[in-house]
C-alpha cells in the first residue's frame, strides 16, 4: 500500500521582518500554540543582537547562524542481514534547516538562568561565529558520519 502524500504547507512570512525562515523558526520555538509568546521571544532576541552588535543586521546574524549549524551529512540506521549499520547520508536543504533550527532551540533551552530571548540571542551570535552548543552538535554528527564512511555503500 502506498504512503499518504506529504503536502508542503505554505508558511506566511513573519509580520515584522517579512522573512519566511524566521516565521518557520518562530513556529518551531512555539509551545502549546502560543505563537505570540514565541514571536515576542524571537523579536526580543533579534533586538538584543542589534544592541550588542551595533553595526550588524540581526537577520543576517540569524541566517548566518542557521547556515553554520546546518549539517552537510548525517547517519541513518539501516538494517542489512540482521545487523544495523549507521549509514552516512547527505542532508537535503529543507531537513538541513529543520535540524539547524531544532539544535539552536534545544541549545537555548538547555541553558538556564536567563530569559529565553537572551539565551536565543547568545546562541545566534555564537553560532554565527562557528561556536556554541549547536555547532558542537553539528560537529558530532559530521564526526559520526566520517567514522562510518565504510558503510556508505549501503546507501541506496
Amino acid at each position: 500500500m502506498r504512503r499518504k502524500r506529504n503536502y508542503k504547507r505554505d508558511i506566511k512570512p513573519d509580520p515584522k521582518f517579512g522573512d519566511e525562515l524566521l516565521a518557520k523558526f518562530i513556529n518551531n520555538l512555539m509551545i502549546g500554540g502560543k505563537k505570540s509568546v514565541a514571536r515576542a521571544c524571537v523579536y526580543d532576541a533579534l533586538d538584543e543582537i542589534k544592541n550588542i552588535q551595533k553595526t550588524e543586521d540581526p537577520l543576517a546574524v540569524f541566517n548566518e547562524a542557521l547556515n553554520n549549524v546546518g549539517p552537510q551529512v548525517e547517519v541513518k540506521s539501516r538494517r542489512v542481514g540482521g545487523a544495523n549499520y549507521q549509514v552516512p547520508r547527505e542532508v537535503r536543504g529543507d531537513r538541513r534547516m529543520a535540524l539547524a533550527m531544532r539544535w539552536i532551540i534545544a541549545a537555548s533551552r538547555a541553558k538556564k538562568g536567563k530569559p529565553i530571548s537572551k539565551r536565543l540571542a547568545d546562541e545566534f551570535m555564537l553560532a554565527s561565529k562557528n561556536e556554541g552548543t549547536a555547532i558542537k552538535k553539528k560537529l558530532d554528527t559530521h564526526r559520526m558520519a566520517e567514522a562510518n564512511k565504510a558503510f556508505a555503500h549501503f546507501a541506496w
